[in-house]
Order: C-alpha cells, then structure tokens, then sequence
C-alpha cells in the first residue's frame, strides 16, 4: 500500500504547522523546508483549509496555522480523506470488478481486513502524538538544517 503525495503533502503541512505552533506559516515556506513541490503543497493546503484543519490567513504576512488543537486530529480520519480510495485491488470496487474469482476470493477480504486494520491503528494516532518530538522537527526543518542536507545531497 502506497499513499498518495497528496496525502503525504497534507501529512507533512500539518506536522509543520504542529511544530510552530505560535507561527502564521506560508506554503512556501513549508515546500522549501521539506524540498517538496510548492504547487502541490498548496493543493493539499487548500483542502486542509477547507476541511477545517487549517486555519488561513491572507494579507502581508499571511499563511496558515492549525485550525484545531494537535489532539483534535485523528491521522486515520484525515486519510480517509484525502485518499480518493483505499482500493488495494481492482476487485475492491464492485462497479469496476472484472476478476472471475472475486466471489469466492480470499484474498481480497484478506486484503480487506489487512487494510481495515491499517485504518484503525492509524485512528489511534492524532497529530499530537506524532509532534512528541516538536523540538527534533523544528530543528530539522530550519533553513540550516535543509541548506546543510542539500549541500550534502549534491556532493
């Protein structure tokens, strides 16, 4: 199973904004911390902002903050969402099943239960649980700190 980057996009702004709490943070800002495409972190910011996990802030010095406390939001829930689906198999959606075998498959409700099972774990988590170590993030994700990797990325 792969998410995708759009999932890993809002995941990423969201441990961002987590670790600078006190800070109204541009997407710009973010991309350039995580060396991640501007333009598809502010998709993924647009649709945080509409489901209310982001807060956003227009105007000079405008950006974006978290719209709810850390433990308010559920990582499982906000996959759910930004997933189109969580179809591991062709077979999981009836509309389009074409295998002869999907009736009598013990695979796929093998599959099904596997990623069930990877939903509620990851229901058990909220973004608080995952900024434990805030002080590591913020470190790691300073300009300092992302020059110093590229520089020895391109060596």
């Amino acid at each position: 199973m792969q998410l995708t980057r759009f999932s890993d996009y809002a995941l990423r702004t969201l441990l961002y904004l987590g670790a600078h709490p006190n800070q109204v943070v541009s997407a710009t800002t973010i991309s350039a911390a995580y060396g991640i495409s501007n333009h598809h972190l502010v998709k993924a910011a647009k649709w945080l902002t509409q489901q209310g996990y982001v807060r956003a802030h227009r105007g000079k010095g405008g950006g974006m903050t978290l719209a709810r406390p850390p433990e308010d939001i559920v990582i499982g829930k906000l996959i759910q969402g930004t997933e189109p689906h969580l179809d591991l198999l062709d077979c999981f959606d009836a509309d389009t099943a074409t295998c002869p075998i999907t009736p009598a498959c013990r695979l796929r409700t093998a599959l099904m239960r596997a990623r069930d099972a990877f939903l509620r774990e990851l229901d058990q988590v909220t973004l608080a649980d995952l900024l434990d170590n805030r002080h590591e993030l913020v470190q790691l994700l300073s300009p300092r700190a992302a020059a110093h990797g590229a520089s020895r990325s391109s060596s």
